[in-house]
């Protein structure tokens, strides 16, 4: 359906992808970001504007830590990051 000048998309709406591993977040990133532009914590426009979030499901693992300043930690360390990096979440979640 042409929705032509009448339907645009809005920063209202986005879509979300939980990803397994590290390969299905780079794949991912990878493809939807060309001609797009990367954003931060695992956000990204699409070529056509389309807002996506690729997310590990190890983020929500670590992240559920009874241990506050774990989560504090890994939160910290996600904000610093555009694609997100299971191997620097797990080491922030490491550090003392």
């Amino acid at each position: 359906m042409d929705g032509g000048p009448y339907f645009a998309f809005a920063q209202g709406i986005s879509l979300f992808v939980n990803c397994e591993t590290q390969e299905e977040v780079d794949h991912l990133w990878e493809k939807l970001s060309e001609g797009g532009e990367p954003g931060q914590c695992g956000w990204l426009k699409d070529r056509f504007g389309v807002s996506w979030q690729t997310t590990p499901s190890a983020l929500g693992e670590l992240m559920q830590s009874k241990d506050p300043e774990k989560s504090k930690r890994i939160m910290e360390a996600m904000l610093k990051m555009t694609k997100i990096d299971i191997q620097a979440l797990r080491q922030a979640s490491e550090r003392d």
